[in-house]
């Protein structure tokens, strides 16, 4: 929530929330005069029922409505409103609300004060009244409608003004939360009613005989809550656990566990850690207020932090406040952690990595959480050995094994899928270089082929580095290398082709497999023959550049002398 929006809160519940209260004394006189004991009582029995709320779309849902229907009916709107205030905050300590959360007092006061209104207006509207002993269908009926105008009420602000208006996240009326509404209401409302018969013939026995049995349902509703809140948990894992085996790549699967575990389970913070050796853990994606942060570099100790301490104790960590963890040393973790949960990633009974989940709040994690991590963890990491296992294999087909360059048949399909976005918004030029190192049969034969991979390989690397991300390097065959670049046309093309050309003959190459002087580095000079062509101007198809550019780099350059640039002339 914005800091302005938090000030507006706060000043208009410091003038409703007085201004309310006097006006339901004024219009609806209480009657509190000989009822002190009974409404303390009453109080005490919403204090125990708010203490089992059922989190619904992560908003509580709570029964002591259930009793302030009595309460409304027995003593007016006055005591109800403050009799649900109090309940109110009894819940929100249960469910610790601190100061970073502190807005969330007015809001909820003056959600359940303009409810509480609302019910009074049209209760007393329809003709009700209070004080009544028969039950009649006429009494029912208004009772029935005050119970469900405070539902809907209620419904209606938690949705359109809280969500929508001071959290941006406005939802479909009908949804999850209002069947629990509806529910909730059905549920107690019988309770309510038969409360308040009750106590006008038996007094404060009434809460004795309601009372038990009201806070065992709700207990019970807790229970219930819980559990389908499990099953959902483990039906979302069945789905996480699908989508991360469908995955071809390390990234992908890193990306889609993170992102779908922290939909599923609230976290302010998440991180994925690698093993990278037996003394150091390194962080490969994390997760900070949503956003994945690219590029982390961060490293720890298998001694320190929370990473660390899963990592020798091979078993997942729960810690629901600061002071259970903030004895370890060297965490990565911001000060502002309350509760996290750390989880190994195991394979072959070895840890090879650590999941840690982060939260800003005390308590914000359970052990069913904890459980659930755990399975999805054991999924992730399977569907990283399987990605693995799949990018070694493609890198294998796509692949120099010498220089680790793309090899020609990669470059083939590239160049096909490139050509054809020629004439669009993505692609006006294309051009191809294609190198041949001269006299390199006299490098293999002087100094031996262990001497000529290494130059080799040097090249590659070279090479690589001097085009960057501008295009694609990859070996063509033997000697023989090919860039492509999209988007770059003749004359950028030569200057490309003129400092490849330069940046191999101005600059020696060391090589260590010399087999003359076996065991000495030796310095070894080279150049290289260059042709290039240039899409649309030089091809009518994808081959025909490779074929032009070949043509340009065998007449213009090595029968021109070598080492030099030769552009393809039709």
């Amino acid at each position: 929530m914005e800091k302005n929006l938090k000030i507006v809160l706060w000043v208009s519940w410091a003038i409703l929330f007085p201004a309310a209260l006097c006006a339901a004394y004024y219009f609806w006189p209480p009657m509190i005069a000989g009822n002190e004991l009974a409404i303390a009582t009453f109080l005490l029995l919403m204090c125990i029922v708010s203490i089992f709320p059922i989190i619904v779309n992560e908003t509580p849902v709570f029964f002591a409505q259930g009793v302030s229907i009595s309460v409304f009916l027995l003593f007016g709107p006055l005591v109800e409103m403050i009799l649900m205030q109090i309940s109110l905050t009894v819940l929100l300590i249960k469910l610790r609300v601190g100061l970073r959360e502190i807005h969330r007092y007015p809001t909820n006061s003056l959600m359940f004060l303009i409810v509480s209104v609302a019910g009074a207006a049209v209760y007393y509207a329809i003709g009700g009244t209070h004080g009544q002993t028969e039950f009649t269908l006429e009494f029912l009926t208004k009772v029935i409608i005050y119970a469900f105008t405070i539902c809907l009420t209620n419904h209606f602000f938690l949705q359109h003004v809280i969500r929508g208006f001071f959290y941006k996240n406005k939802e479909k009326f009908f949804s999850k939360d209002f069947l629990w509404e509806i529910f909730t209401t059905l549920m107690f409302l019988p309770v309510g009613i038969m409360l308040y018969i009750l106590y006008e013939d038996l007094g404060l026995e009434a809460l004795f005989y309601v009372g038990i049995p009201f806070v065992g349902i709700s207990f019970i509703l807790l229970l219930l809550s819980n559990s389908q809140r499990l099953n959902s948990y483990l039906q979302q894992a069945s789905e996480i656990g699908h989508q991360l085996t469908e995955r071809l790549e390390v990234k992908e699967v890193m990306d889609v566990y993170i992102d779908k575990l922290t939909s599923m389970i609230n976290a302010d913070y998440a991180y994925i850690i690698d093993v990278v050796n037996d003394y150091e853990l390194k962080v490969i994606r994390k997760l900070e207020n949503g956003q994945i942060v690219t590029g982390t570099k961060e490293t720890i100790s298998v001694h320190h932090g929370i990473s660390g301490l899963v990592y020798a104790k091979k078993k997942s960590v729960l810690y629901k406040k600061r002071e259970h963890w903030a004895k370890l040393e060297k965490t990565l973790l911001p000060e502002t952690i309350e509760s996290l949960i750390g989880v190994p990633i195991v394979r072959n009974q070895k840890v090879v990595g650590i999941v840690v989940l982060a939260s800003n709040k005390k308590r914000s994690y359970d052990y069913s959480q904890l459980m659930i991590v755990d399975l999805l963890t054991a999924y992730l990491g399977v569907a990283i050995d399987n990605a693995r296992s799949y990018e070694e294999t493609k890198k294998q087909s796509e692949r120099c094994a010498l220089t680790g360059l793309f090899n020609y048949r990669y470059m083939e399909k590239l160049l096909e899928s490139e050509y054809f976005k020629l004439g669009s918004t993505q692609l006006n030029h294309l051009s191809l270089i294609l190198l041949d190192i001269d006299h390199f049969k006299k490098v293999n034969d002087t100094y031996g082929h262990q001497a000529g991979n290494e130059i080799l390989i040097a090249l590659a690397d070279r090479l690589v580095r001097f085009i960057g991300e501008r295009g694609t390097v990859a070996r063509y065959g033997g000697e023989e290398f090919v860039i492509l670049l999209p988007n770059v046309d003749k004359m950028a093309c030569f200057a490309f082709a003129e400092g490849i050309r330069k940046t191999i003959a101005n600059r020696p190459f060391m090589i260590d497999q010399d087999i003359q002087t076996f065991g000495k580095r030796h310095s070894i000079s080279i150049t290289a023959s260059i042709g290039y062509a240039t899409a649309p101007y030089d091809a009518e198809g994808p081959l025909d550049l490779i074929r032009h550019a070949d043509r340009a780099m065998y007449i213009g350059a090595k029968q021109a002398g070598r080492n030099r640039v030769a552009e393809y002339v039709k």
